[in-house]
């Protein structure tokens, strides 16, 4: 890319453009404070001491008052660019933000690009590229989890991290390149063991951080949750629940729901987009076709997928089996047994980005939710109002369907089931711990479900104070690294040269500076600050 030219000054609205109370615009470069002083009716703002503020008036070059405002002014180094800034204060008139910013390109500044606030920070050393796209992900959080993994990245905690694993390589890199200068002294300067350990440790800390993105980009992005079954099982009534508001419209007609429906649910700090779909069935008109279609498309982009079973009209779990196998194992890798994957909780960390559209070969995580429970004849209230009992008893399930369930779900952690008892020809199994019993029209256990949903996206919790890898140019970082640190332990049990034992160790630490922006980053910064907003 073609960086902008950093020796000029630069202007721009840091606020949100539109009608306020204030406004602030931001100078920044050589002539930010020149510029200011030249536009300032007040004190001499270049005989001021730096992170100060003075009261004054901005006067148009014909002499006019334009606003009474409060200029601040940041001496470089020592402001968030390393330059000279200034900051003016002025009310939020749109008419009056356009004429200061007019005056302020006439007196020798020019506007500012995306993002080039924070990428002169970054170029003059303020912050490290990891802490530049936290100020990205800080302004765009909209809940207390992603503003708390935000800020931890801000403060350096990643860049930290990324730099501990960086100088203990460096350090046996030096000693395995000084053998290569004595190469033909036969000398070893690096304990070969020593290294193993190191980079074993090395790859136990990488591989952590690179599980825990699909945590933080659940956090960042909010979790794709797909609300499914069959015509009339009570989705949009769940929808309706889940939000504790009527959003969708609810009718006795099967195929009310002809599109989706998409709102967001705050689950602990954890943003979920639940999508509410048509009815999966044969569609009985064009239009009903085309809600069955984008049904399909929503479960093929969705981390978690919520199967809505209506257990009092007359479906059995056999036939949830089928839809649902059928369901996920749309988006199955071919050769791959889909009840690997498919347990809540892991399909979502192993195989899916939350908040992303995800491939067509990924699997879903799936809860199961057995609608309408209180008008079962057989239902028994006590499990209801106690879902932490560890068996799913039969009665719950209808005449005559015992030896279905025992075929397709685990009863009890201590009766598990033979491989001999799975259902036959198939690979997916209901699992028990996904089927959860609701009655979505008169809100009876949908607090639970929601408990579910959270554990299905970050498992026992989300802990802020540990590292977590919220950023996919990250994550694919620190892949690539711990492949070459994977090189480089298959290397040391072949006892090849140092010379490729280097190379790999270089692979890794080339990848690990990119993270933070030591090595190799200019043709990503169009790219990554390209997507700021203009006054940042």
């Amino acid at each position: 890319m073609k960086l902008p030219d950093l020796s000029s000054t630069i202007v721009a609205l840091a606020t949100p453009p539109g009608v306020g109370a204030i406004g602030v615009i931001r100078l920044s470069g050589p002539r930010a404070i020149i510029v200011a002083d030249v536009i300032f009716k007040g004190k001499r703002l270049e005989n001021q001491a730096s992170h100060t503020a003075h009261f004054g008036k901005v006067v148009a070059a014909d002499g006019r008052i334009l606003d009474e405002v409060l200029i601040t002014i940041f001496k470089g180094p020592n402001s968030y660019t390393g330059e000279d800034t200034a900051e003016i204060s002025c009310h939020g008139s749109p008419y009056i933000l356009q004429e200061i910013i007019q005056l302020c390109l006439e007196k020798g500044s020019r506007l500012a690009e995306p993002g080039e606030f924070t990428l002169r920070a970054f170029l003059n050393g303020k912050m490290d590229l990891t802490q530049a796209e936290a100020v990205a992900d800080l302004i765009a959080s909209e809940s207390a989890a992603a503003h708390d993994v935000a800020i931890r990245q801000l403060r350096g905690g990643f860049k930290h991290e990324i730099q501990k694993l960086r100088d203990e390589l460096i350090h046996f890199a030096s000693l395995v390149e000084l053998e290569l200068d004595f190469g033909e002294e036969d000398v070893e300067f690096a304990d070969r063991s020593d290294l193993k350990i190191l980079v074993q440790k090395i790859r136990s800390v990488t591989q952590s951080l690179i599980h825990s993105f699909s945590l933080g980009n659940a956090l960042k992005m909010g979790v794709t949750t797909v609300i499914a079954g069959r015509p009339n099982a009570g989705k949009s009534t769940l929808l309706n629940a889940l939000l504790n508001e009527e959003r969708a419209i609810v009718s006795d007609i099967p195929g009310t729901t002809r599109d989706t429906i998409e709102e967001v649910l705050n689950i602990r700090g954890i943003q979920f987009r639940l999508i509410d779909t048509a009815g999966i069935r044969e569609a009985q008109d064009t239009i009903e076709a085309i809600g069955v279609a984008r049904t399909m498309e929503k479960i093929e982009q969705a981390a978690i997928l919520v199967y809505v079973w209506d257990v009092a009209g007359g479906m059995t779990l056999a036939e949830v089996h089928e839809d649902l196998a059928a369901l996920v194992s749309r988006n199955a890798v071919p050769g791959e047994a889909v009840s690997r994957n498919a347990v809540p909780g892991e399909a979502v960390s192993r195989n899916a980005v939350p908040g992303q559209t995800t491939a067509r070969n990924s699997v879903p995580g799936y809860i199961v939710v057995c609608n309408k429970m209180d008008r079962n004849p057989m239902f028994k209230t006590e499990w209801l109002l106690d879902p932490t009992l560890p068996e799913v008893h039969p009665y719950l399930l209808g005449d005559g369907d015992l030896s279905t369930f025992k075929k397709l779900s685990n009863l009890h952690p201590s009766n598990p089931l033979d491989e001999s008892a799975n259902a036959p020809n198939s690979s997916f199994i209901i699992h028990h711990s996904s089927l959860i019993p609701v009655s979505a029209k008169n809100a009876m256990n949908i607090e639970f479900l929601k408990e579910k949903l959270f554990e299905a996206a970050a498992g026992e919790g989300v802990n802020t104070e540990s590292t977590i890898v919220t950023n996919a140019r990250h994550h694919d970082a620190l892949r690539r690294a711990d492949e070459a640190l994977a090189d480089v332990l298959t290397g040391l049990d072949a006892n090849i040269t140092g010379d490729f034992i280097a190379q790999d160790i270089r692979r890794s630490l080339s990848y690990l500076g990119e993270i933070t922006g030591e090595i190799g980053v200019e043709d990503l910064l169009g790219n990554i600050f390209g997507k700021f907003c203009i006054g940042k």
